[in-house]
């Protein structure tokens, strides 16, 4: 890693300065979202009390915007607040796998796989291959925000280079380009579904939307991000992490001092011994899991004997990861000798947990202002109303559709979940578009752009949390305004350059996927 330094920062690195120093002037983010669980109480309450409903399009009946100050609120919340924290969706991913990566990583598994796949591996390269894991990261769903990130931190260090680095361009690769994928996922069929769903009782539906309706515009679009979320982590996040003197090692606690954690760069011969029969033990995990799933009648196959759009096998990716850390990192652990006993497993795994207090402490109030913002309704009505503006204004053509890029982007960062806010932009926008001659999945495809940059700047993003921990092990007294402020320069070049993928789209009128193009009736 260069050690040069630069005598006065440019204008960019200023300006991301600047917004690190605004950003950490938030309150800790326990305070932070208490406020905001506060306002939000409040503002619901008003609404509840001045009769505020809302029409959700396609809903069949109307939803009632409910405040937490009134009869039902109140014995809502006395009642939920300990469902409101268990269910807290993080958790359901989140736990289960950090047990599972801590039996793999405090056996020390993953450093010696690290450092054999990626030690001697060209050091220019990595960032590259951080964007490439990241961007077809999203077919694990949200696990990728939980796997991803450290790996990355484990294979820059590995190879000498900032692993800050790799943390954060794993994070934003995962973040900024979830919408998008060179494989198909489960993504693109729940898309497809809600799309299709919209578009039965339109007169002109334009050509059915399957999963593979964004396909050509994925590839495109998956490659791009990929260079340039490799890019952006050479020449931009690591020369500025290096200018900040950011520490390159953890930091543990040891007698009340903080310790730098040292990483090999060889193995030994009994490490070797134990990674070849650890991935041997995950070889044989896979094929089970294989064998389980191939045959015709497996329970993990849908009524349709398929996968797509719903599956066991699709809602079980939790419990397939669970497996292929732990099996192989216990194998690990028993031929090296740092798991010999029964006792040292949940020694290993509590741990993990041990390392993750601070979120578990958060997920509390994080749980408490999501199921809030749930089940008041005001999520709705920010959508709708939004999408009901953006009608209003009356633009036509290609500057729409950017507007409605824009919108997306926008209340991304409010609505986490793409799923739950397609299906309600789509219920607005794609019978809008279809009356001015666009395809459903043109749409559809403007969409993702507008779903993903955004939502790895957001607080609301609980994953944000999570990767806040994962920082404070090199840098203590991070915070959220330096998470933003370390993201920005992916999210802005993301933006631009997505949305300069659909313009060519639309300027040369490509097809986004096999049979479906950009207007209807081409």
């Amino acid at each position: 890693m260069s050690s040069s330094v630069a005598t006065r920062p440019g204008p960019t690195d200023r300006f991301l300065t600047g917004v690190e120093r605004v950003g950490n002037k938030l309150p800790d983010p326990f305070m932070l979202f208490l406020i905001l669980f506060g306002i939000t109480a409040v503002v619901t309450t008003g609404m509840a009390l001045g009769n505020v409903t809302v029409q959700v399009p396609g809903a069949a009946e109307v939803t009632v915007i409910k405040g937490l100050f009134t009869a039902e609120g109140l014995t809502w919340l006395t009642e939920n607040i300990g469902a409101n924290y268990l269910g807290f969706p993080p958790l359901a991913t989140v736990l289960p796998i950090l047990l599972a990566v801590g039996v793999a990583e405090k056996s020390g598994l993953l450093g010696a796989l690290i450092r054999r796949v990626f030690g001697s591996a060209p050091r220019w390269a990595l960032p590259y291959a951080v964007g490439l894991v990241g961007v077809v990261g999203s077919v694990m769903s949200d696990s990728a925000f939980v796997i991803i990130p450290p790996l990355a931190a484990l294979v820059f260090k590995a190879a000498g280079r900032h692993p800050v680095a790799g943390l954060l361009g794993g994070f934003a690769a995962a973040g900024a380009g979830y919408s998008t994928n060179l494989l198909v996922t489960s993504l693109d069929a729940l898309f497809a579904g809600i799309t299709t769903a919209v578009t039965e009782n339109l007169p002109d539906p334009g050509s059915p939307v399957t999963p593979l309706s964004n396909y050509y515009f994925n590839i495109v679009s998956s490659v791009v991000l990929i260079l340039l979320a490799g890019f952006i982590i050479d020449k931009v996040l690591e020369p500025r992490l290096a200018r900040q003197n950011v520490p390159v090692d953890e930091l543990v606690e040891d007698g009340g001092h903080a310790a730098p954690v040292s990483l090999k760069t060889e193995l030994e011969p009994r490490e070797a011994r134990g990674l070849r029969w650890a991935l041997i033990a995950g070889g044989v995990v896979a094929l089970v899991i294989l064998a389980a799933v191939v045959v015709p009648d497996s329970p993990w196959r849908n009524e349709a004997g398929g996968f797509l759009p719903r599956s066991p096998l699709l809602s079980s990716i939790v419990f397939i990861v669970f497996l292929l850390f732990t099996i192989p990192g216990l194998v690990y652990g028993r031929v090296v000798g740092t798991i010999t006993t029964g006792r040292d497993v949940p020694r290993v795994m509590g741990e993990a947990i041990k390392d993750m207090a601070g979120f578990l402490v958060l997920a509390f109030i994080l749980g408490q202002f999501i199921a809030l913002f749930n089940w008041s309704g005001i999520g709705s009505w920010i959508a709708v109303a939004g999408a009901s503006g953006l009608e209003a204004i009356g633009l036509t053509g290609y500057p729409a559709v950017l507007a409605f890029i824009l919108l997306a982007s926008v209340l991304n960062l409010f609505i986490i979940s793409g799923s739950s806010m397609w299906t309600l932009m789509a219920s607005v926008f794609v019978p809008l578009f279809a009356l001015l001659g666009y395809e459903p999945a043109f749409i559809q495809g403007a969409f993702r752009v507008g779903d993903s940059a955004t939502q790895v700047i957001t607080p609301l993003n609980p994953y944000m949390i999570v990767l806040l921990t994962m920082l404070r092990r090199y840098e203590p007294d991070a915070g959220l305004g330096t998470l933003m402020a370390r993201m920005l320069p992916f999210v802005v070049p993301f933006w631009l350059a997505w949305v300069a993928i659909l313009t060519v789209f639309y300027a040369l009128d490509l097809p986004m996927g096999p049979g479906n193009g950009i207007f209807i009736g081409q």
